[in-house]
């Protein structure tokens, strides 16, 4: 459940009492996600969607989050922009913490995939690509290359309690990154998470992209490796769907043309992505109390996800 901050309905009227956006009419918490507290808020105008930052978001990134949903929304893509209150501010404070409303989106977000989804959501992360080539701004990845190590040692021989032998492989596999991370491809600002609860689908058309909370800026194809290791695989990793991989990437390169060495790297990016999110959900399962209202992810779904980019040819990746 991701409501770990609770608003009353008093604490909502006064917020909406600084915006034209109607009078408060209901508000549910939402469930879905992990990282903040987020309402659907109901007013006599409109639907929107009330999100509280967690611990987990710094504040002080929160004008570059919404300086890039503003820069994608104003080339016409399907993104929320958070409202501005009559004094032009975005970023409010509810119940002590920061927090922004922010547009309502229609559509689905798909467990299984269909091809055609699939294509719909590479051509919606490379029309996005070719969007941000102009947009100045800078964060770096905290959850980038050098964070990797570092949150393996955070996790340290606890890693094997997962399956064992584990610590020791991630750390051989980061050595590898190491000696073979591409150093020279184009770098932008990325969405960095497009998981498939990232994309609000109608049919097979993409609707809305959310969830710009881990943007950074860092190399822009690995933005699709990304994407890739999330979209075209069973959801435990244990099969991968080649169909969905071509539709992936054709999808993309009718939108943005993937460059000759982003496709010879590919197959590192990927093994990065696996390994970024092994780790993060090896630390939310080793540190996720048992009773908590989080539901923790599988670290060894991206495990097995790892051990078909260490073998897999560019054709069945639909390079």
């Amino acid at each position: 459940m991701a409501v770990y901050t609770q608003v009353s309905a008093e604490q909502l009227a006064e917020l909406l009492i600084r915006f034209d956006l109607g009078e408060l009419v209901s508000a549910k918490g939402i469930a879905e996600g992990v990282e903040n507290s987020n309402y659907i808020v109901d007013t006599t105008r409109s639907r929107l969607i009330l999100t509280l930052y967690e611990k987990r978001v710094d504040v002080a990134d929160l004008p570059f989050f919404l300086s890039l949903l503003d820069h994608l929304a104003d080339r016409g893509l399907p993104v929320p922009r958070a409202f501005a209150d009559r004094k032009g501010e975005q970023i409010q404070q509810v119940t002590g913490r920061p927090a922004c409303l922010i547009e309502f989106l229609p559509g689905f977000s798909v467990s299984h995939p269909t091809p055609p989804q699939t294509r719909s959501t590479g051509e919606a992360l490379g029309q996005m690509h070719a969007a941000l080539a102009d947009f100045t701004l800078e964060r770096p990845n905290s959850l980038g290359l050098p964070g990797w190590r570092a949150l393996a040692e955070r996790c340290g021989a606890d890693l094997d309690a997962i399956t064992p032998g584990l610590r020791a492989e991630i750390m051989a596999e980061l050595d590898w990154l190491d000696q073979n991370w591409p150093a020279d491809l184009p770098r932008a600002a990325i969405h960095a998470d497009l998981f498939p609860d990232n994309v609000l689908m109608l049919d097979d058309a993409v609707a809305g992209v959310i969830d710009f909370y881990f943007a950074c800026t860092d190399i822009r194809a690995w933005d699709l490796a990304v994407t890739h290791s999330a979209w075209c695989f069973a959801n435990d990793g244990t099969a991968y769907d080649p169909a969905l991989g071509r539709a992936l990437i054709d999808g993309y390169d009718s939108a943005f043309p993937l460059m000759a060495e982003e496709r010879a790297a590919f197959a590192v990016l990927a093994r990065g992505a696996c390994v970024r999110f092994l780790l993060t959900r090896a630390w939310d399962w080793l540190n996720t109390p048992a009773d908590a209202l989080v539901t923790r992810k599988d670290p060894l779904a991206f495990h097995r996800r790892l051990d078909l980019y260490r073998t897999a040819s560019a054709q069945s990746l639909g390079l």
